[in-house]
């Protein structure tokens, strides 16, 4: 598959794909005649999994540094899994933070509804 098709299937652009390949987030995509990308299906599964970790937060180096370790193989699962334990961590504090958000605007919301318009001090009041 060409590289606007793949970027099709991914949702994103041909520019967002080379730019992946070349930070290491992907592994090097094999070529036809000509220097042509040509994606398989690995290499789709690889995309698809980076474009959901950089819309959940993930960094590029973190992403990039998790794509090298996948190539040195097994001797890195470890490694690899502690790298994903310490992401999900992160994201589990965010997640609780705009959970918290969340309410605090419901709350505001509900002021609105009650007819309390005036500003109140502080997010909990």
């Amino acid at each position: 598959m060409n590289i606007s098709k793949a970027a099709k299937h991914a949702g994103v652009t041909a520019v967002t794909l080379r730019y992946y390949e070349r930070k290491g987030l992907i592994p090097p995509v094999p070529r036809k005649n000509g220097g042509v990308r040509d994606y398989q299906q690995e290499d789709l599964n690889w995309i698809d999994f980076i474009v959901c970790m950089r819309s959940s937060g993930l960094s590029i180096e973190t992403l990039a540094n998790y794509t090298r370790l996948y190539q040195l193989g097994d001797d890195t699962l470890t490694e690899r899994k502690e790298l994903l334990i310490k992401e999900r961590e992160k994201l589990a504090v965010t997640y609780k933070e705009l959970g918290e958000t969340l309410a605090k605007l419901d709350h505001k919301i509900q002021d609105y509804k009650d007819g309390k318009f005036n500003v109140r001090k502080g997010c909990f009041d």
